[in-house]
């Protein structure tokens, strides 16, 4: 079946020069955005209950923009106020400049890795050993960061300050798609909570990241496309290849 309209579960590109604009104008194909989760603040009650105190912490390590954004705004939610003492730790350079949303940039308390694996933040952590680590995370996360922190003999505590829930489509909302493109085992999850009786047929399904496939799997669907590969490192240049492939000849 010749992929027409393809589903991709992530928020509309910010640029008109995204690849994935391209690949729309190059083979025919429509392409709606439209996440299948989003991310809220958990309420400042659930912090408290954590028995978490922010100003007892002189610096914070962010994996993410989410975690910056729901760190500051809970803050301000709890009335404290960040002293220009902390220092801020990311994983990426990228999340590291995000930071000037919120407070204003100085090299000196702005430490950030070259890969965006927590790995490679570890070196700039240990440097700094004495500092007392706060740790904002997702409800849903794994222990990768506390195990390593643990094995360095780091000061930290881990708080969640946001979650993920499902993007839920409303009553009568077209889904109609030749293809689905997924990048989070919830964006699975929350396909199967608002379509249950969701029937594969010849729709088509993509994932970036190993542990979404895998997902994918679990949930007793069929994978068509898994990227990232060395021949197609992102997913637009997977979604490429994938539909060029498909369509030949249809």
């Amino acid at each position: 079946m010749k992929i027409k309209k393809v589903l991709v579960s992530q928020p509309k590109p910010a640029s008109e020069k995204s690849p994935y604009y391209d690949i729309a104008e190059k083979y025919g194909v429509k392409i709606d955005f439209r996440p299948f989760i989003k991310v809220e603040s958990v309420s400042a009650k659930e912090v408290r209950q954590q028995k978490v105190s922010i100003l007892d912490h002189t610096a914070v390590i962010f994996t993410s923009r989410h975690a910056i954004d729901h760190f500051f705004h809970l803050c301000t939610e709890l009335r404290v106020t960040i002293p220009e003492t902390m220092k801020y730790f990311c994983v990426t350079e990228q999340i590291a400049l995000y930071i000037q949303k919120y407070v204003q940039y100085r090299k000196r308390k702005i430490f950030f890795g070259a890969t965006g694996k927590i790995e490679d933040l570890i070196p700039s952590i240990v440097k700094h050993k004495t500092e007392k680590y706060l740790v904002p995370m997702s409800d849903v996360h794994n222990d990768d960061i506390k195990n390593l922190l643990d094995k360095h003999n780091v000061q930290h505590t881990e708080v969640v300050m946001y979650r993920t829930v499902s993007n839920d489509f409303g009553e009568g909302e077209e889904f109609d798609y030749d293809m689905l493109v997924f990048f989070s085992p919830a964006g699975v999850s929350s396909l199967k909570k608002n379509f249950p009786d969701f029937d594969q047929k010849n729709i088509k399904i993509g994932t970036f990241g190993s542990t979404t496939a895998q997902a994918v799997r679990d949930a007793g669907l069929r994978l068509d496309l898994e990227a990232p590969t060395v021949q197609a490192p992102s997913m637009t240049a997977a979604l490429d290849m994938f539909i060029k492939e498909n369509n030949k000849g249809k």
